[in-house]
């Protein structure tokens, strides 16, 4: 099995991190050659979501990226990449539009408004979250499940092959989440 990584802007090198640590094959995705590659999974790694879905379309990555999430392959969205999938953005264009979920960006506040707590994850138990500059989601709607709350507000959801959280499970030594990623792989 081997992961993709977005690398264009954001926390990429940490998912490739945790990735090492669970064993698994990866390679980071920064033009459109790389998507020749075999591949059978996607990160779409926390960052700012309006440079990213602006950089998908400028070095045409946008159309094959969604045409394989929508054929099924499973991809996993923190933060912006949660953004990047939401059908719905409060107040902005969306991007990838895959997943049945409305967002609502920086809903947290600006940097200062970030912070770390633990919280429990369905189907993992309690883990750590940490939250920079998140969104969190607003409604799950269609096929989408809710995974995580915090305070009331959804911050992790999967729907089918793809799976979002508002926090970076990257920031952390917990290799839950990126376990449950890779089991849905499988």
């Amino acid at each position: 099995m081997t992961v993709a990584i977005l690398a264009l802007q954001g926390a990429f090198a940490e998912h490739g991190q945790m990735l090492d640590k669970l064993g698994a094959d990866h390679f980071e995705i920064r033009q459109k050659k790389d998507l020749e590659k075999e591949f059978d999974a996607l990160i779409l790694p926390g960052g700012e979501s309006t440079v990213m879905g602006k950089l998908l379309h400028d070095l045409v990555l946008y159309e094959s990226i969604r045409d394989k999430i929508l054929a099924g392959m499973p991809v996993f969205g923190t933060c912006a990449g949660l953004i990047l999938l939401a059908k719905d953005i409060e107040e902005e264009a969306t991007h990838l539009a895959t997943m049945d979920i409305r967002v609502k960006r920086n809903a947290y506040g600006r940097q200062l408004g970030s912070f770390y707590t633990e919280d429990e994850f369905r189907g993992i138990g309690e883990i750590p979250m940490t939250f920079i500059r998140a969104p969190y989601i607003a409604e799950v709607f269609g096929e989408a499940e809710v995974l995580a709350r915090v305070d009331g507000k959804i911050v992790a959801a999967r729907q089918n092959n793809q799976l979002v959280t508002a926090f970076h499970p990257e920031l952390s030594d917990d290799l839950k989440v990126h376990q449950y990623f890779l089991n849905m792989i499988s």
